[in-house]
């Protein structure tokens, strides 16, 4: 059972690491992610029923009493990333004003776009921007704070940064989780004190102790690749992952961690609010349209035309993805959430039963 557990979570690990580049990190991929944490989650949970008599007994009740303080720390992660969720969702609106004012569904004929309408989209496009910008300032570490993504306009500072302060204050009134949390923070925490089990404590729990040590670190993993992914405050990406090579999913979790971290470290990722994919996709479409719209005079000649429509097609490419998947995922993280409270809460009613018998 297991050694069966062990290999399940290695391929599960080996199918979301063999991805391409241009998938990984990506909302499917993060889904994806999830599902791999419930389906071993809830594998786990029945090792843990089926061996009922062996986890009320010393050193597995130490061990799994640790792993369940893990979780708990989880939670807080999962209500952040929830929150980083309604962040995006707001963006989503934001170029979807664009789509509505220079799509196609608005065009009655052939170069009918007018001033009007690049008014509208250039409105919404410094609103997302100027979003965005606040997102990096809360949710990057303080030594890269002085980077931003302004630098591709510079002009109307002043203004800008009014409404960036208006965005900061209704965002803060808006978030679960406290202004001083940070997420790096929280997952040393999670991290803390994570090691494999030694050899006495694997005889001493009848194995059990690898499960524990198993699902220790996949918690930790998915919930940095959360992190990762979806704007949070201080989003931290230095932990560290010193899982022993003889762990037949350690070689996954360590290549996947090693490609993200690569990922983050990439010239035009480096001051992202989130390494999601789509959220790279969003940033670069609405920076090029607003390049373009800064640029056109009227009446547009038809190149101009042609170019906008290439950049809206674009625009409408993430606004599909993000109408696919988005929603889904905020449920997904939701069940998480319900699926660790429900985890904790009967484990510690079985160690209630057992510590006083009726």
């Amino acid at each position: 059972e297991i050694e069966s557990f062990q290999r399940r979570v290695a391929d599960r690990f080996h199918d979301l690491a063999s991805v391409p580049s241009d998938e990984l990190l990506s909302l499917p991929w993060v889904r994806k992610l999830l599902d791999v944490f419930l389906c071993c989650q809830e594998e786990f949970r029945v090792i843990l029923f089926n061996n009922i008599a062996l986890v009320k007994k010393s050193p597995m009740d130490r061990l799994i009493a640790d792993f369940y303080e893990r979780t708990v720390k989880a939670l807080d992660v999962c209500n952040a990333i929830r929150d980083g969720i309604e962040q995006i969702r707001q963006w989503q609106k934001l170029l979807e004003i664009v789509l509505c004012a220079l799509g196609d569904s608005n065009v009655g004929y052939q170069r009918s776009l007018g001033e009007g309408q690049f008014r509208r989209a250039r409105k919404a496009l410094i609103d997302l921007a100027i979003g965005m910008l606040d997102e990096k300032d809360s949710g990057q570490a303080l030594a890269h704070r002085n980077r931003s993504f302004g630098r591709h306009n510079t002009s109307g500072s002043h203004s800008k940064d009014h409404h960036h302060r208006s965005l900061g204050h209704f965002r803060s009134l808006s978030w679960s989780v406290s202004r001083s949390w940070s997420a790096a923070r929280q997952l040393q925490a999670i991290g803390n004190n994570l090691a494999a089990p030694r050899g006495n404590e694997v005889l001493a729990t009848n194995g059990l102790a690898v499960p524990v040590y198993t699902m220790g670190s996949v918690l930790l993993f998915v919930m940095w690749a959360l992190v990762a992914a979806i704007p949070c405050q201080d989003r931290g990406l230095q932990v560290h992952f010193n899982v022993p090579r003889q762990f037949p999913w350690s070689a996954p979790i360590l290549w996947l961690h090693e490609r993200i971290l690569e990922e983050s470290k990439k010239r035009d990722r480096k001051n992202a609010c989130g390494l999601l994919r789509e959220i790279y996709q969003m940033e670069k479409c609405s920076r090029l349209l607003g390049e373009l719209a800064d640029s056109v005079q009227f009446p547009l000649s038809e190149d101009k035309e042609r170019e906008v429509k290439q950049r809206v097609k674009e625009l409408e490419q993430v606004l599909d993805a993000l109408k696919e998947d988005l929603e889904p995922l905020e449920k997904q993280v939701r069940e998480v959430f319900h699926r660790i409270v429900r985890s904790r809460t009967e484990g510690l009613d079985s160690f209630a039963r057992g510590h006083n018998p009726e």
